[in-house]
């Protein structure tokens, strides 16, 4: 690149930051809005379950019934939300949503365990919603194994020699949803705004017609297209840096890796989400066109096929295939990679080169589909 092209593409540059500087939507848009995303997609989206409606019905009315329905309500995962006498009164209260499970304890219940032998109860769920049925049938499955435990040690004084497995959960010990799905929520807010942020620029000098003085100029097509980029590549590591910094600190997810592997890789992400948006903008030459186009892309793709919430590998082949061109699902995946298990940049290659090709493509593209000719 030489001096005049240096200074060229620099004045282009300064151009549009004076243009942002002067939009205090867009400011607004690119500093305040992503934390606001963060911190309500943070606390509302979680896997984790707690104070579950619970009913008990119990049959038995014997100590060793009360005894149990205490202790499954020791904790805070299971709320009391009524003590019924039969069992046809708990699908009234799953339809009314006033419960979401039910403890049936038979008749004899008691005198089954005096005897020595199997005492079993019923467990009903409302399974209308599957996955908070299927959480709380696993909470239900540890608390019996933990019950049968304290009885073998109450009754025998010892507990019977059997295959134990001592789960250690690596770098997520507490199993916090948080954990896993705030880094995958930054990227899905870096890639919305990062195309978002784009989309715009070319399709509104288009719109006030001030692009036919920016032909009058010697400014080349790359010039224009890169000195457009780089204002808004500061504004983006700006509000990557913001959401960073909040997330990790509001819902205490660590940065276990390098910072330095972190900015190259978020560099890299953030050159092909600008480029993705310069793109959309340069094709479309109107920005309510550009606007749905930028969300449509980026949006869907960042939420359903990044592997933010679905795991990749769950997906049909087809699908798995073409995330391999989403740079959402490849900064999704080194992000936790870094934060969580400091992952090297070595283990994040393939990442990082297909981020790369990505933004190239779409330089290249933005370059080549920009010409100046006045339609």
């Amino acid at each position: 690149m030489n001096p005049g092209m240096l200074r060229r593409t620099w004045a282009m540059a300064q151009k549009e930051w004076m243009h942002i500087g002067r939009d205090s939507a867009t400011l607004y848009f690119a500093l305040v809005m992503p934390l606001v995303l963060l911190v309500l997609f943070g606390y509302a989206v979680s896997f984790d379950l707690d104070h579950i409606r619970t009913v008990i019905v119990d049959r038995d009315h014997s100590a060793e019934s009360r005894l149990l329905a205490q202790h499954l309500f020791s904790g805070k995962t299971f709320d009391r939300a009524a003590v019924l006498d039969h069992e046809a009164d708990v699908e009234p209260m799953f339809r009314r949503r006033e419960a979401q499970l039910a403890l049936v304890i038979p008749k004899g219940f008691s005198a089954s365990l005096g005897r020595g032998e199997a005492a079993r109860v019923q467990v009903l769920v409302d399974a209308a919603d599957n996955v908070v049925a299927g959480t709380a049938v696993g909470y239900v499955s540890r608390f019996a194994e933990n019950t049968n435990r304290a009885r073998m040690l109450d009754v025998i004084g010892d507990d019977p020699a059997r295959i134990e497995a001592r789960v250690r959960a690596l770098y997520n010990p507490e199993l916090r949803s948080t954990v896993f799905l705030v880094p995958g929520l930054i990227a899905f807010i870096q890639s919305m705004m990062g195309v978002l942020l784009t989309a715009l620029t070319v399709a509104r000098e288009w719109e006030r017609g001030s692009m036919e003085q920016l032909f009058a100029t010697p400014v080349s097509r790359l010039e224009i297209v890169v000195g457009k980029l780089l204002p808004y590549f500061g504004v983006g590591m700006a509000q990557l840096l913001l959401v960073l910094s909040v997330g990790t600190w509001l819902f205490d997810v660590p940065i276990r890796g390098s910072l330095v592997v972190l900015f190259a890789i978020s560099s890299l992400f953030l050159a092909a989400c600008l480029g993705q948006g310069l793109l959309i903008s340069v094709a479309t030459r109107n920005q309510m066109v550009a606007t749905q186009l930028a969300a449509v892309t980026s949006m869907l793709p960042a939420a359903l096929l990044s592997g933010l919430i679905i795991p990749i590998d769950n997906m049909p082949r087809i699908l798995q295939i073409f995330t391999q061109v989403l740079p959402a699902r490849h900064f999704v995946s080194a992000l936790r990679s870094i934060l969580l298990r400091d992952g090297s940049l070595v283990s994040m290659l393939p990442d990082a080169g297909a981020l790369a090709l990505f933004a190239l493509a779409m330089l290249l593209g933005s370059t080549k589909s920009f010409r100046k000719v006045i339609a």
